[in-house]
């Protein structure tokens, strides 16, 4: 952009968002293959184009979309950002319970967090840091938790954080699959709470039933 395009910078912004809210609208329901650019853009009366002239790409609307989903799922909490401490278990329950309401766009994360493993993939470096960070906040989680509840820090904290993340990512893809076999939310609930009691309370690992112990 030129320099003379801040003084119309709050409506760009504007426009900016009301083009995020319809592509969430139309992503939402169409899924990431289906909806088109077209459908977004006659939505808020702008061209194709005019779409493009904002984000560039399908692909750079559908991860900014993903990052402004993100921000509007905290908008109505006074810190404006996920909970910290054992808050953010709860937190992450109720956010697979409300993307269980909005197929389109876990359909569009799954998509695209599953092709960014491929080399130069536009959406790689957004994915590595969200993991990272996200794996971050649980640990973090965890360590508050550990401390409160008296339970001494064990070494685990690392591998549940990025198992609590996996196993909400995985039963997205299988909820997208068969949504009539999974209950997104409870089954969610069932393996954070699994995970966290796991490093409350540690328990025989799995070797000890194969060997007939547990």
């Amino acid at each position: 952009m030129s320099s003379g395009s801040t003084h119309t910078r709050p409506e760009t912004e504007r426009k900016r968002t009301e083009i995020l809210r319809a592509a969430i609208e139309t992503f939402g329901t169409k899924g990431s293959v289906n909806g088109t650019l077209n459908d977004v853009a006659e939505q808020v009366g702008i061209t194709h184009a005019g779409v493009l002239h904002h984000f560039g790409s399908k692909q750079n609307l559908l991860l900014e979309m993903l990052e402004f989903r993100d921000r509007d799922d905290v908008a109505h909490l006074e810190s404006r950002r996920i909970p910290d401490g054992p808050a953010l278990f709860a937190h992450l329950v109720a956010t697979a319970q409300r993307n269980a309401l909005r197929a389109g766009i876990v359909q569009v994360y799954t998509v695209l967090s599953a092709e960014s493993v491929t080399d130069e993939h536009p959406a790689k470096t957004f994915f590595e840091d969200r993991y990272r960070v996200l794996r971050g906040e649980v640990a973090d989680a965890f360590r508050t938790l550990c401390a409160q509840e008296g339970v001494t820090e064990p070494d685990t904290i690392a591998k549940a954080s990025a198992s609590i993340l996996a196993v909400m990512d995985g039963l997205q893809l299988q909820w997208l699959l068969d949504p009539t076999a999974i209950d997104l939310g409870g089954a969610s609930e069932f393996a954070i709470e699994a995970i966290v009691n796991g490093v409350l309370r540690g328990g025989p690992g799995i070797s000890s039933y194969v060997r007939g112990d547990g």
